[in-house]
């Protein structure tokens, strides 16, 4: 996966060809206050009070698929393409259906063309996951006969009951539904990738496994996700400075590699896009930890939308261009972490505003 620079500022990609953004979406359900939850006792009020979470994106009927394609079809309307040449869904939790492809679903509804359809997993980290594919598709360059490669990633998760409690189930963590899509060009885009990197830490792998042995059938163990369970179960065998130093030492790895590639520092950028997680994890995990600013981030929009599994990157940079929070010359760096765990970090670059987004006064549209 790629993990090299695409191209210097101000300055042209020679060795490989210029990673564009040609199109962004999000697709949100309506939101449901945290307070609301809290009142008919879904959630824990300290816990709510301390994530400083004001409300969550939640489907009605909406299957996750669904939420992913719609937002591909804006996505794709924005960008003023009508086929592309890979199609890349990533997804947290269940899809709807047994044994099936949701990326064929939204290649149907949404495209209709014949190009590959592939899922990715990765969790959380599934959108970035997704991206670097992606991006080394297009770096690989036209087929014969092609003018110019596209890609379509999307994303889309539901936390529905009875699988997941999406206040309880990850506490910290309050889970939101929608879908997200992403389309990236060769050729043409409003925004270029400058740099990605992608970093694994294997030996957590049972963070998110603990002691439950592995089972034959979904929830055969416990009929609910219980993150916490698994973590407490992990960390009862293993020495917590140990854990935390891995963890920090692939994300830093990720977060060096992506700046490195784009010939960029923190300072240097002026926007960031970070994981949807209460204020109290994403303080310790991100704020503190890079000396970001929280008026710096998304943080004041994702804290009434929710975690969107593999989605918060493409959601929370379509926030940003889209509320005219981006203007020409900026950079924006996502990060992002999955269980596995797996983190990645992106450096883009925005070249121009596009036509669809707002022109808003850039100040305090967040």
């Amino acid at each position: 996966m790629t993990e090299a620079g695409l191209g210097a500022r101000d300055a042209p990609a020679a060795a490989a060809p210029d990673i564009r953004i040609a199109g962004c979406a999000s697709w949100l359900p309506p939101r449901t206050a945290v307070a609301d939850a809290v009142a008919a006792g879904l959630c824990d009020e300290a816990l709510a009070t301390a994530t400083g979470m004001v409300s969550v994106a939640v489907a009605h009927d909406e299957p996750a698929p669904e939420m992913a394609a719609r937002a591909a079809r804006t996505a794709l309307g924005r960008s003023g393409f009508d086929d592309v040449s890979l199609i890349l869904h990533a997804s947290f939790f269940y899809q709807g259906h047994d044994l099936w492809a949701p990326a064929s679903y939204v290649q149907r509804t949404a495209v209709g063309n014949q190009c590959p359809a592939i899922e990715v997993g990765q969790v959380s980290n599934g959108g970035m996951a997704a991206l670097g594919l992606a991006v080394d598709h297009l770096r690989s360059g036209p087929a014969s006969g092609e003018l110019d490669r596209r890609v379509l990633v999307t994303t889309g998760d539901a936390f529905r009951p009875p699988g997941f409690d999406r206040w309880r189930s990850d506490s910290g963590t309050f889970y939101g539904d929608g879908g997200t899509a992403l389309v990236l060009s060769s050729r043409e885009g409003f925004a270029r990738i400058r740099g990605l990197a992608t970093v694994s830490a294997p030996e957590l792998e049972g963070m998110h496994r603990g002691e439950d042995p592995f089972g034959h059938a979904p929830f055969s163990h416990r009929p609910v996700v219980d993150l916490d369970a698994c973590k407490k179960d992990f960390l009862a065998t293993r020495r917590v400075t140990q854990v935390i130093a891995a963890s920090a030492a692939a994300q830093d790895a990720a977060v060096e590699r992506a700046l490195a590639g784009a010939g960029v520092t923190l300072a240097d950028v002026d926007r960031f896009v970070l994981p949807h997680l209460g204020r109290k994890r994403l303080r310790a995990g991100h704020l503190a930890r890079f000396g970001i600013a929280e008026e710096r981030t998304t943080w004041q929009w994702s804290r009434g939308v929710g975690h969107l599994g593999a989605g918060d990157q493409i959601a929370g940079f379509d926030h940003l261009v889209g509320s005219g929070g981006l203007g020409s010359g900026d950079l924006v760096v996502w990060m992002s972490v999955g269980a596995g765990f797996t983190y990645s970090c992106a450096v883009v670059e925005m070249l121009e505003r596009p036509d669809w987004a707002a022109t808003t006064n850039r100040e305090g549209v967040v």
